[in-house]
């Protein structure tokens, strides 16, 4: 069924709506899902979770891109149960992703804080446009995804090493086109 069609069952308050997204996104969102929380049980939640949220969240909220809008509910539903989760205790493999990002961007909460958020938000778009497709598939797999460098390595077909060389360009390459954006690191 088309996005628009299940987008339009969810506005019509019909129950097919969720149905139909299980049908269509379900292993989508367990991937989703289970590369942060690496547990099928948390995954299963997270996901059953997701449709929840979906089901509150439109109307009002009518989403352009339906797979990209429940991806982004499960990724930040997942984020809560893995912080939930390692609370007291460091899961090195979800760290060791966000380290290497915190080289680049730093935690800011001062009240600029969301006009910086669009601005990065712009500047990561942009950023993202301007990579080839393989390059942009291999950034977003690991900072959006989650995913290991073992696992992006197989699904590109090309080396570990390679992999985390591209992933240390393209941190290098997004630093720099941060500070032409005038984004504040």
């Amino acid at each position: 069924m088309d996005d628009s069609k299940i987008v339009e069952l969810y506005v019509q308050r019909k129950e097919e709506a969720l149905s139909k997204t299980e049908e269509k996104y379900g292993k989508y969102c367990h991937y989703v899902a289970n590369n942060i929380l690496n547990s099928h049980e948390d995954s299963e939640e997270c996901v059953n979770d997701t449709y929840l949220r979906t089901w509150h969240a439109i109307p009002p909220s009518i989403p352009e891109n339906f797979k990209a809008f429940i991806g982004k509910i499960t990724r930040n539903l997942a984020l809560d149960v893995y912080d939930k989760n390692h609370a007291h205790k460091r899961n090195d493999a979800i760290e060791l992703i966000f380290d290497e990002l915190a080289e680049i961007i730093s935690d800011d909460s001062s009240d600029t804080a969301l006009v910086e958020d669009i601005a990065l938000k712009t500047a990561l778009n942009s950023f993202l446009a301007s990579l080839d497709k393989t390059k942009r598939t291999i950034f977003l797999q690991r900072y959006w995804y989650l995913s290991s460098v073992k696992d992006i390595a197989e699904k590109n077909r090309i080396s570990e090493n390679g992999v985390k060389v591209t992933l240390m360009r393209l941190r290098t390459k997004f630093k720099k086109h941060l500070e032409k954006e005038g984004i504040k690191l």
